[in-house]
């Protein structure tokens, strides 16, 4: 995993299958399967169509996010970015922890909050500098199961 403050595209290319190769400033390169999440987000909906979807853009001298102008649709690049790293996990651990955050939407300072860790700590799990250990990985499932069962 690269490391960035805050994730930024330098371009983006939509292939089959409703993918889009994703290529960051720091040079990272990722593949980002976007199908499911037509269902999670009715507002993609008009993605679906594998010609609308083909028309995917980043804006150039910005990167913050893929866009789909004609349809007014956008995907931020912190979005996209969790959703790289929990696809693209080199194990569970780090799949289980990268899907939590993207779930939830969470920086790492708030998972560090969430999880009574150090920040420190989270970056370097979020980096990949440091594997996942099992026991983060728990902890994310406890502090969604403790969240859900306030509701």
């Amino acid at each position: 995993m690269a490391t960035m403050k805050r994730p930024r595209l330098a371009a983006a290319k939509a292939l089959s299958g409703h993918r889009l190769r994703l290529t960051f400033i720091d040079g990272s390169i990722y593949t980002v399967a976007l199908a499911d999440e037509f269902d999670k987000f009715p507002r993609l909906e008009p993605l679906r169509d594998s010609k609308a979807f083909s028309k995917a853009v980043v804006i150039e001298g910005e990167g913050w996010t893929v866009e789909w102008p004609a349809l007014d649709i956008q995907i931020g690049a912190d979005t996209l970015w969790l959703d790289a790293q929990a696809q693209n996990a080199p194990d569970e651990n780090t799949r289980l922890f990268a899907q939590w955050r993207a779930r939830h939407g969470l920086s790492l300072a708030d998972a560090a909050k969430a999880l009574g860790m150090t920040s420190r700590a989270m970056s370097a799990y979020g980096s990949g500098s440091r594997p996942v250990p099992r026991y983060i990985a728990l902890a994310c499932k406890g502090w969604e199961a403790e969240r859900e069962s306030k509701r």
